[in-house]
């Protein structure tokens, strides 16, 4: 105020909510985002049906997929989304846990900015716990052998489980660990796996135990001419990336044609450019082709004549991946074509239920698919995300060599040890650290909820268990008992654990200490044109 006229500083559409009202907003927010996946965790979470704009339907209990389909408007619930992202991008699996543990922090928050905490103390309390909890789960890790199978599959039938196809985890599991075996490499020393080298392809089909382990590719494209076989045996494949047709030149240029000879002349030409692309093909001894352009029809005659069973408009990542899977080289022209550039596999056929062309029986493939089929697109669908989930769990466990046990084992570890911890710190730090201590009992407490057990009991079966040295200790959500982990094979990667415990403990210290929003709102008045009208 000024001379008692107010100054206006802020434009009439920015929303502001300041102290503890801003708090109390980004609290609730990320409460909200926990609670709506708060239900699908563990292996007796309930599925979620999500219902997009156009009626889209996906029944799914994958906490990423969830986030990633609502749409929010609050600042806050964006940035619990966003841990949930990153958190997939990064490990892909454990995204509901890490959703789950912002929403218990930012509780514990609220309790303790009641009690008059402040939130700068707040925050440095929730790093020193993260710090701590990091390092306590790196004492509790397992180490894992890349030729340890049992213990790999071990890993993926736990990421498997609770999905609404784990019916047929027995057989994913062996799928999934032999594909990312298969591409898995050594560079200086380390383990190192491409993701994007285990391709995942859905099929309609009878049964979802129809899934397979192609030691190839498969392509969703179909052969360009009847008169090619629809089967290839020992198959030596070329990779042309180039059209096989005529192409119009970079340059304007006209040709005058004025006698029937001349046209005649000029066709006779053409073709004769044509055949001379399908006979690069034919002397190079490939009898399969893949081009990523399109083929003249002049050039699938020939090679159809030839006995070559050829693809065209084949996607550039195919391309790629086919390149690997065959130990092929991608040819930019077909007139550079050579025996040596061509891959080798034992088949290539053409499905006969569904336009897809399979090549299998590579050598030492460097690029390997899954083949996945369903009844339905909605099953089809679960079962991709399933095994995307196996796949990077997998992944992660070779590349780190490290896991840890599942069943709420690690949070009442954690729990126990940060409590121990925070009395040796003291002042108000301790009350933060104890607060975050307490954020990792909503893990094993959601556990016993979803299993339909009374969390109270459970968590305190719990706490006697760890307290008496039993590190590995778990809920069993089917018999509600408490029981080593490590021997009831449910086991986690070390880097899952690690990542949402970091990602949900820094968004929690950052929104903790917003005390000003300022919302830009981009609404127009009602009835204003978004034009001016003349």
């Amino acid at each position: 105020m000024l001379a008692g006229q107010p100054i206006i500083i802020l434009k009439d559409n920015v929303e502001r909510n300041v102290g503890r009202e801003a708090q109390r907003s980004n609290i609730t927010a990320a409460k909200a985002i926990a609670g709506a996946v708060r239900t699908t965790l563990g292996p007796r979470g309930m599925d979620k049906m999500l219902v997009g704009s156009t009626g889209d339907i996906i029944i799914t209990n994958d906490g990423a997929t969830i986030l990633k389909e609502i749409g929010v408007q609050h600042p806050g619930a964006k940035m619990v989304i966003e841990v949930a992202k990153t958190q997939d991008d990064q490990v892909g699996d454990g995204t509901t846990t890490a959703a789950v543990l912002v929403g218990s922090l930012m509780e514990q928050a609220e309790s303790l900015i009641e009690q008059g905490i402040h939130p700068t103390v707040i925050s440095q309390g929730y790093r020193l716990g993260m710090e701590k909890a990091l390092e306590i789960v790196d004492s509790l890790a397992y180490k894992v052998d890349p030729s340890d199978k049992k213990t790999l599959m071990k890993l993926a039938d736990t990421a498997i489980t609770g999905k609404s196809i784990e019916a047929v985890k027995g057989k994913l599991d062996g799928i999934i660990v032999d594909a990312v075996l298969a591409v898995t490499e050594k560079e200086k020393g380390k383990m190192v796996v491409d993701e994007d080298d285990v391709m995942v392809k859905k099929q309609r089909g009878q049964s979802m135990d129809d899934a397979e382990l192609i030691r190839g590719i498969v392509i969703d494209k179909s052969r360009v001419h009847e008169g090619m076989p629809r089967k290839v045996t020992k198959a030596k494949v070329a990779l042309i990336a180039a059209p096989m047709e005529i192409t119009k030149t970079q340059v304007k240029a006209k040709i005058k044609i004025s006698t029937a000879e001349q046209v005649a002349a000029f066709n006779a030409q053409e073709q004769d450019a044509l055949r001379q692309l399908a006979e690069y093909i034919i002397k190079s001894g490939a009898n399969v082709l893949l081009c990523q352009k399109g083929i003249a029809d002049p050039v699938q005659f020939h090679l159809a004549k030839a006995g070559i069973l050829a693809v065209e408009d084949v996607p550039e990542s195919d391309m790629q991946n086919a390149a690997k899977a065959l130990s092929a080289n991608l040819i930019q022209k077909a007139e550079n074509l050579t025996a040596k550039d061509l891959g080798y596999a034992e088949l290539v056929e053409q499905d006969h239920d569904i336009d897809i062309i399979r090549i299998s029986g590579c050598r030492n493939p460097r690029a390997i698919t899954i083949l996945l089929r369903g009844t339905s697109d909605y099953l089809l669908d679960e079962l991709e995300r399933a095994v995307n989930d196996g796949k990077r769990v997998v992944m992660d466990a070779i590349e780190d060599g490290t896991f840890v046990v599942g069943g709420g084992a690690v949070e009442t570890e954690l729990l126990m040890k940060i409590k121990e911890y925070a009395a040796s710190v003291g002042g108000r730090v301790q009350l933060a650290l104890e607060a975050y201590a307490d954020a990792f009992e909503v893990i094993p407490r959601t556990l016993a909820e979803n299993s339909g057990y009374n969390p109270i009991d459970k968590v305190v079966d719990l706490k006697k268990a760890h307290a008496s040295g039993k590190k590995s200790a778990g809920l069993n959500v089917y018999t509600g008992e408490v029981v080593d982990m490590y021997k009831e094979n449910v086991f986690e990667p070390l880097r899952s654990k690690r990542q949402s415990i970091q990602s949900a403990s820094e968004t929690a210290a950052l929104l903790i200490r917003v005390d000003d929003m300022m919302i830009t709102q981009n609404k127009k008045p009602a009835g204003m044109p978004s034009m001016p009208m003349a």
